[in-house]
């Protein structure tokens, strides 16, 4: 058994901004925070090249280099990193009550204090070839790849803000940008709908899916079909970007925690407070609406003094 008789008073679940943030909050107020990175160490932020719009960057920064100084910062005040994933939680019901988080079967962390920052994952289409031309013409991240496409011709899926952000910025570096809209409409905010419509290299296409990834050893085209018409299309590109939405990191939490019918856990209004005593929830795992790097952290801190006042008054209750 892992740190065997002894129980701590926060462990956190999740290596983004939101889980980082938490736990320096947490260390400078002495809790001594026990990290566990998950599976994805650093969190999305990693997929990412450039980070523009995170306070402090003038000039932007890497976002490899962003979490790295997320984790000295970390490290710097005591807390102890765990490069592992959680396989599953027992969570208590009472207030002050132990929660149990397993890393596997022999490996358990007992813990008064938990918070919850694993985040979310863009969706994906579930089409043969996608996974296998990830990183060889499929992408989730523009400003991620959108640079090994510069002058050739990408498409972009989706019909929200994040598609239209995506096309956006593809069509500043690139040839052609070609827009794959499901639905006969855009989801997206009015400004991103005039930015897209005014843009002469992007052709959008409504009422259509992709059917089919053309290649052998790397994306090579498409094929849509649009449903109105019931035809099919071939579209040769060199980048597909997919950009339809997220996903929470909530599965362990199914039956331990309220969550959303889309799976996000649910806070109390203005808290990161969940539906059991001593568990917070930070970041996007709790938020299907921002999912930026700079709310994550802002949450990352409010979970770590939300967690520091339950604490304190599980002290007093007991003294």
């Amino acid at each position: 058994m892992l740190f065997k008789k002894q129980i701590q008073n926060c462990v956190i679940i999740g290596s983004g901004p939101a889980g980082y943030s938490a736990a320096i909050y947490a260390a400078r107020a002495n809790i001594n925070p026990i990290l566990l990175t998950g599976f994805q160490p650093g969190g999305q932020l990693t997929t990412t090249t450039d980070v523009d719009n995170y306070l402090g960057f003038p000039e932007g920064i890497n976002g490899n280099d962003l979490m790295n100084n997320c984790k000295k910062q970390a490290e710097r005040f005591n807390t102890k990193i765990i490069h592992q994933s959680v396989n599953h939680v027992i969570l208590s019901n009472k207030k002050g009550g132990t929660h149990r988080i397993f890393l596997d079967k022999k490996k358990c962390i007992e813990s008064i204090g938990l918070i919850v920052a694993t985040g979310s994952r863009p969706k994906s289409l579930g089409i043969n070839k996608e996974k296998k031309f990830i990183g060889l013409g499929v992408s989730f991240c523009a400003t991620c790849d959108g640079f090994f496409h510069k002058e050739k011709d990408v498409a972009v899926i989706g019909g929200g803000d994040t598609a239209l952000e995506e096309a956006h910025y593809l069509a500043k570096i690139c040839k052609k940008v070609y827009l794959i809209v499901r639905k006969n409409y855009f989801k997206a905010s009015k400004i991103l709908q005039y930015r897209i419509l005014r843009k002469k290299n992007i052709n959008v296409f409504f009422c259509s899916n992709v059917t089919e990834i053309i290649g052998d050893n790397f994306l090579e085209g498409i094929k849509i079909f649009n449903q109105k018409t019931e035809t099919s299309k071939t579209i040769l590109i060199s980048g597909l970007f997919i950009a339809i939405g997220h996903v929470p990191n909530t599965e362990i939490f199914k039956n331990e925690l309220d969550l959303d019918k889309k799976g996000y856990i649910i806070v109390q209004k203005g808290k990161t407070i969940t539906s059991k005593p001593g568990v917070f929830a930070a970041g996007d795992v709790q938020d299907p609406d921002y999912r930026q790097a700079i709310t994550s952290a802002g949450t990352g801190c409010m979970a770590a003094l939300d967690l520091e006042k339950y604490l304190s008054l599980c002290i007093e209750s007991i003294t």
